[in-house]
């Protein structure tokens, strides 16, 4: 029984009260789903009478617990919390909050995202209170100073994530040295963090006057735990800092440097040589990279084969030289974001080949294909129709096996297109048609398309024929609703001649 059904029921008789809040049952509470329609004095009754059981508590978004004896409820009847999730609690009364902390000893996830509340007195109270603690949660606390993390670094030492983005002060050596020392951060976001520099960044990853291998000229240090790591809008990073991500970070599966703007392909050589782990790939807006980093480097690096996650969104020196190598080598892409891009219809169409090349057909008709690869294409002026037709035509293509033309063969992965919105309503009609298995009223919409498109073009060419356009359009548009279930009514589109009056 859910949560919200729970309390309606203890409202029938004493005994489903006393049934409906017995410990057993309340183990968790999360309010994420009913905090909009339960008012504050109830939710903190709430959490009055089942505190004393709750593990798990998630209070996301809950801005009406914002009264200093609401949240003191909270404090006084939890004590044996294990997680606990503030976020969006923008006002949560500082006190309460300390004693929260203090009376749950055995935390070990923390969430306090955008809480206004919490300030640099709150860090000691947190390394001192919860020392089973692994994952922190702080950005966009305003108020919140990186060097006060330190102290948290230093006696958490099960942490190992630490989410701290937009926080300032992050060109702290001293926090640098205390990442690097303690090494157990698995996840590390540091997103908008616009005081971090090439300099802490290096500490971070090497530590201070490292050694130097006089073989290979590289800072000799232990290899980083991370696994996801997330600098995007970190405005002062160059390729000084950047690099010294490789060859230290071999469990790298995730990494964001979005907006990162003076960033060039000197920055990511070393990483993609050095990650075989890396899935997650976000660079979107660093204008300065070019196609041979892709072609040269990523597509022939040992990440190759596993990346799964591409965004490239707005770096406009890239295009088919540099990424059609790509889609080729990494074969497990679930998701491209290309808008604001030179790619051109050649790379849909080696898109949509490798959705195809990496699945095994279905030789049933009522097999439902699942999409399997998105991919944004939008704002790109040199892809046209016709590449999107490519991608649908392949979405719905029956083929027929060799020698039998009884027997064909039924995709079992499509490509999940986003294009120009003057095309995407088509698109999305087309896949409507291929997901729910009716393959032949695909390939009609394609064929009704093709006739529009080519009279568009003949009309800018100034060849069109006005009633034939008008005509292919009615035609498109009927066909859409009988295949959508609907009814049409038919009506004459041309005007009635005209007949003179029999008294003139």
């Amino acid at each position: 029984m859910a949560d919200p059904e729970r309390i309606r029921a203890s409202s029938v008789s004493k005994s489903f009260h006393a049934f409906c809040f017995d410990g057993q049952l309340w183990a968790s509470l999360d309010a994420t789903g009913f905090y909009q329609e339960i008012p504050a004095s109830s939710l903190a009754k709430l959490i009055a009478n089942t505190g004393p059981f709750l593990k798990h508590l998630n209070l996301r978004g809950c801005v009406q617990l914002e009264h200093y004896r609401r949240t003191e409820v909270i404090a006084k009847s939890c004590k044996h919390l294990v997680s606990t999730t503030l976020e969006g609690c923008r006002n949560f009364e500082r006190s309460s909050l300390h004693n929260l902390l203090r009376g749950n000893e055995h935390l070990v996830h923390l969430n306090l995202a955008g809480l206004l509340t919490l300030s640099n007195s709150t860090c000691p109270i947190i390394a001192q209170s919860c020392p089973n603690l692994e994952v922190l949660n702080v950005s966009w606390c305003r108020k919140l100073e990186a060097s006060c993390l330190k102290e948290i670094v230093d006696s958490c030492t099960k942490l190992r994530d630490l989410r701290a983005g937009e926080i300032r002060g992050f060109d702290c050596i001293r926090m640098a040295q205390s990442i690097f020392r303690a090494n157990t951060l698995e996840r590390l976001v540091l997103s908008g963090c616009l005081d971090l520099n090439d300099t802490c960044l290096s500490i971070m990853m090497h530590g201070m006057n490292p050694e130097i291998d006089i073989l290979t000229g590289l800072p000799v240090a232990p290899p980083r735990k991370l696994r996801h790591l997330d600098l995007s809008r970190c405005v002062r990073l160059t390729d000084s800092g950047v690099k010294h991500l490789g060859y230290v970070t071999p469990n790298l599966q995730g990494l964001q440097l979005s907006r990162c703007g003076m960033l060039t392909n000197a920055a990511l050589k070393p990483i993609f040589a050095t990650t075989p782990e890396l899935t997650h790939l976000e660079l979107d807006e660093v204008e300065d990279l070019t196609d041979e980093l892709f072609s040269e480097h990523l597509a022939n690096a040992p990440c190759a084969g596993r990346l799964e996650h591409l965004s490239l969104s707005y770096c406009d020196n890239l295009g088919d030289a540099g990424l059609l190598p790509v889609l080729k080598r990494c074969v497990r892409l679930k998701s491209v974001y290309l808008d604001n891009t030179r790619i051109s219809d050649a790379l849909l169409a080696e898109a949509a080949a490798m959705a195809q090349r990496r699945s095994a057909r279905s030789p049933s008709a009522d097999f439902r294909a699942r999409e399997t690869l998105h991919l944004a294409v939008f704002d790109c002026p040199n892809v046209t129709w016709a590449g999107i037709l490519e991608v649908l035509s392949r979405n719905a293509e029956i083929q027929h096996v060799d020698g039998h033309a009884d027997q064909a063969t039924y995709p079992t992965e499509v490509v999940s297109l986003k294009c120009f919105y003057g095309y995407q309503m088509m698109v999305n009609a087309h896949q409507r048609r291929v997901l729910r298995g009716d393959l032949l009223a695909a390939r009609k919409l394609e064929r009704k398309w093709i006739d529009h498109m080519r009279a568009e073009e003949e009309a800018r060419a100034g060849g069109g024929i006005p009633r034939r356009r008008r005509r292919r359009g009615r035609d498109a548009q009927q066909l859409q609703v009988v295949e959508e279930g609907g009814n049409i009514v038919i009506a004459s589109q041309r005007a009635r001649p005209l007949t003179s009056c029999c008294v003139m």
